[in-house]
């Protein structure tokens, strides 16, 4: 299988008040092309320093992430930039928008900035709005931000996090400030877009988010402890018996 990200003895410290503190250690791991890995842990283990440092956001201390077999710890921050634009999607538990814009201008943000999507306007355009349609929010494609649920603004999230068709997205707590039914429905949304071939790594505490990954690694105190591999995921009849067995293990692990 082809590797999409491969991550080498990473390493990631902190010096606060003249004390070190290690919040990754030495961790070593692979994502395929078209998986989709969920990150879980107690608070504090370091899951989203992971997600950060894996997807450019943060620059681990040592240790070698290769994205595409490209070593972005040590890419030049311009090029780094480049990538995280063109190859890369990001979702947060926080919506991040600006609300100057609506919600269709938004999502055509990455596309405008980015120098790799050949596309004209009215192509991105459409590009956009068939993303909106895709996810069932084209009828808020002219609202403000203000003006739409917080199921609808992450759907548009992610519609933003697709529109230069990255090779990979990387998700922190996406269902984390959602109600269960809108969660549910963004992470099938997501987990849509992994069928079609997208590579995906979240950080979730969610057993229910984890249920539609195909593999979930456990990291405590910055080291990983544990993974934990799944069938792929087809239909929700399953997901009781996946979320009871992820929880099993979670508790085997000693969460």
């Amino acid at each position: 299988m082809e590797k999409t990200l491969e991550v080498k003895d990473l390493c990631k410290t902190y010096i606060t008040n003249k004390r070190q503190n290690n919040v990754l250690k030495n961790i070593s791991f692979t994502v395929e092309k078209g998986e989709m890995v969920a990150i879980m842990g107690p608070s504090g283990s370091g899951k989203s320093t992971l997600l950060y440092a894996v997807s450019g956001m943060d620059r681990p201390t040592s240790g070698e992430v290769l994205f595409g077999g490209r070593d972005i710890a040590s890419m030049p921050e311009k090029e780094l930039a480049g990538l995280r634009l063109n190859e890369m999607g990001f979702i947060f538990q926080q919506m991040y928008m600006l609300k100057n814009l609506s919600v269709l201008d938004n999502i055509l943000l990455p596309a405008i900035h980015s120098k790799n999507n050949r596309l004209n306007r009215k192509e991105k355009v459409r590009t956009g709005q068939n993303l909106m349609r895709r996810l069932g929010i084209i009828d808020v494609a002219d609202n403000d931000i203000n003006e739409v649920s917080g199921g609808q603004l992450q759907r548009a999230c992610i519609c933003r996090s697709m529109i230069n068709k990255p090779k990979m997205i990387f998700a922190d707590e996406p269902t984390g400030a959602l109600n269960r039914s809108s969660s549910e429905e963004v992470m099938e949304e997501l987990a849509a877009l992994n069928r079609d071939g997208t590579t995906i790594m979240l950080v979730t505490h969610d057993a229910r988010v984890a249920a539609k990954c195909s593999r979930v690694l456990f990291i405590v105190d910055g080291n990983i402890k544990g993974e934990y591999h799944l069938d792929e995921y087809t239909q929700a009849t399953q997901m009781r018996d996946r979320e009871r067995s992820i929880n099993n293990w979670l508790m085997e692990m000693g969460w």
